[in-house]
């Protein structure tokens, strides 16, 4: 006696070689003797051979018509032998039983598994459904193999043109678009970046970059929704006049500027005045949401992506000829550069001149100071506040402190400059020395006012974002608020509100326990070093390129650590390859090659070491 039984959701046949009403031992149709249940016997038949049976039920099931089926099937349950009977006219044979069950158990959409043998046929808009989704994944079938091939052919199909980045960076996996490319890069052999730019899909490699950094940190846009108009600032006293700002061309958050009204004693009154945009940015705003959720101006070589909108920007940045809102610190300073006094108030600056890097510095530098020499705007209150920033300098007891140098990158026209500039010039010690000044003596004021406020502190040489005032032993300074750059760091915002609150006697928008100064902690620090880490990127990225356009081959570095070195006359640390044992400050000569601008890197091989 042979059987027709269901196991491991596959239908098989076989002999039965011993029947125990609740099991029966068996020998399966490819020898495989074992023990089945009852209740999973289909059909029991006494010819042909069960093997025969299966072949031919397969070959006639082919033959088969599931809509006419299903037609015959009507609506209610049943089992198959009773189908196989309606559907051939007569009593069924076991290969006609054995065929018709197999065809229902491989139609799911048509007809439904009720238990053992009994199926019920689909409702028709379920079916019609099910049908139309087997035919749209026979056409995505297709479509993903038409593509594959146009990959694996160097050609990127139409519909990918509008997501080349997504793709690269931030794919949707679920996307018949990437499940194409990953099928294309398994037989290629190469990685999603690669396979794309094989097919031209990146004809910009700034732009790669660009995307990536704005997909997974700028998801709507680098642009600005359209936002209500901030409140204008409130009437404000007249401040001490005329001011002037010292920043670089390209500054459009023109934050701090400097007044000095010289005394007849020889002492002065130095005002530092910093823009106020806390005046007109409510807290919890839509203003404000949007530069909490951005929390910092990005800067990068050839761009910046500001924290706050423009129209805003123009409205409390510092600039020339006109009176601007200001949160100032004054001062009373005697003719030895000593502080007597300060004060803290919010009044109304006129800004008589935005000074810039590139022109003041070939006046006001090193060589020049209390030198014979042209005139220019502003230079006895230059030179002053210069002697004023060595003494604020000499009383941190950072005075002997190392200069490096930064490097400043101009990018126009897709080409590049990366010119060394010192730190340390008399125009970045005056201005960082006011603006540690500030810092200090405003956290100090939040701190006598039992006011809260946000920290940056550096105790055993960590640095740390903390809403306890603590010192900054890098700074020399007592405690240290940020507090300076309220159009460009949200922590200064939030920060220049509670200084406006304390100056005026008001109750501050934020307590020592309020959420929003530990969410504003939290998130500034995880977005200030990714925003770091892509100006870093980008400054890579630039080096690269003016090696490129340079057509340099070969520099002179200097051996950092391990087998990384520092090349000259750029912020670029490479992997060196073929040197022998290298120590630290190691002057050589390498050979530069195999630029990669996805990965943003090169390859660095010794030549030689360099005479002392």
């Amino acid at each position: 006696m042979y059987l027709l039984y269901e196991e491991d959701g596959d239908i098989k046949a076989g002999t039965i070689l011993a029947d125990n009403d609740s099991s029966l031992q068996i020998d399966s149709q490819h020898g495989k003797r074992g023990k089945l249940k009852a209740n999973h016997v289909l059909l029991r038949f006494g010819s042909p051979l069960p093997a025969e049976v299966m072949e031919n039920a397969r070959a006639l099931k082919e033959e088969l018509d599931l809509d006419f089926l299903w037609e015959v099937a009507g609506t209610e349950e049943f089992g198959f032998e009773t189908l196989a009977a309606d559907y051939f006219g007569h009593a069924a044979t076991p290969t006609e039983a054995s065929a018709i069950v197999l065809a229902l158990h491989n139609a799911p959409i048509y007809f439904q598994k009720k238990g053992k043998g009994r199926y019920k046929a689909a409702a028709a808009d379920i079916l019609t459904a099910a049908k139309a989704g087997l035919e749209r994944r026979a056409r995505e079938t297709a479509l993903r193999a038409e593509w594959v091939a146009m990959m694996v052919a160097g050609k990127l199909p139409e519909p990918f043109h509008g997501h080349v980045f997504e793709l690269a960076h931030k794919p949707d996996k679920n996307g018949l678009e990437y499940k194409a490319l990953n099928e294309a890069c398994a037989a290629t052999s190469l990685s999603p970046v690669r396979l794309l730019d094989k097919c031209g899909a990146i004809p910009s490699s700034h732009e790669f970059h660009r995307q990536a950094f704005r997909l997974e940190h700028f998801p709507k846009g680098f642009g600005f929704p359209e936002l209500a108009a901030p409140l204008p600032p409130p009437f404000l006293p007249a401040g001490d006049t005329p001011a002037f700002s010292i920043d670089d061309a390209a500054t459009t958050e023109i934050d701090d500027a400097f007044s000095v009204i010289f005394r007849p004693d020889g002492g002065a009154r130095v005002g530092i005045h910093i823009a106020a945009p806390a005046l007109g940015i409510l807290p919890g705003s839509d203003l404000d949401r949007l530069a909490a959720s951005r929390l910092s101006t990005v800067y990068a070589p050839a761009e910046k992506f500001t924290m706050l909108p423009e129209d805003l920007i123009a409205q409390y940045t510092l600039a020339e000829n006109r009176e601007c809102p200001a949160l100032s610190l004054y001062l009373e300073v005697g003719p030895d550069h000593n502080i007597e006094t300060v004060a803290t108030v919010a009044d109304r600056i006129s800004i008589a001149a935005n000074l810039r890097h590139e022109t003041l510095e070939p006046l006001f530098n090193e060589n020049t100071i209390s030198q014979p020499g042209p005139d220019y705007p502003f230079r006895r209150e230059l030179e002053w506040l210069y002697a004023f920033a060595r003494n604020l300098e000499i009383g941190r007891g950072k005075a002997e402190q190392i200069q490096r140098h930064d490097f400043v990158f101009r990018v126009r026209d897709e080409q590049v400059e990366i010119n060394p500039r010192a730190r340390g010039n008399p125009i970045d010690k005056l201005v960082s020395e006011l603006m540690i000044l500030a810092n200090n003596r405003w956290g100090e004021f939040l701190a006598e006012k039992n006011v809260a406020g946000i920290y940056r502190a550096q105790t055993g040489g960590k640095v740390r974002m903390t809403l306890s005032p603590a010192p900054h032993e890098g700074l020399g300074v007592s405690c240290y608020t940020w507090s300076t750059s309220p159009l460009r760091r949200y922590v200064d915002l939030v920060n220049q509100r509670q200084i406006l609150a304390a100056a005026a006697g008001e109750i501050p928008p934020h307590t020592a326990s309020d959420p929003l100064l530990f969410a504003a902690v939290r998130d500034f620090e995880l977005a200030y070093d990714v925003y770091n880490d892509y100006q870093r990127r980008m400054e890579r990225y630039w080096c690269l390129r003016w090696i490129q356009q340079e057509a340099v081959t070969e520099l002179d570095a200097t051996a950092w650590r391990e087998n990384l070195v520092r090349l000259d006359g750029l912020p670029f640390v490479a992997r060196l390859t073929g040197a022998p044992t290298l120590n630290p400050g190691d002057r050589i000569r390498v050979a530069l090659s195999d630029i990669d601008l996805l990965d943003i890197d090169l390859t660095c091989r010794y030549l030689s070491h360099l005479d002392s």
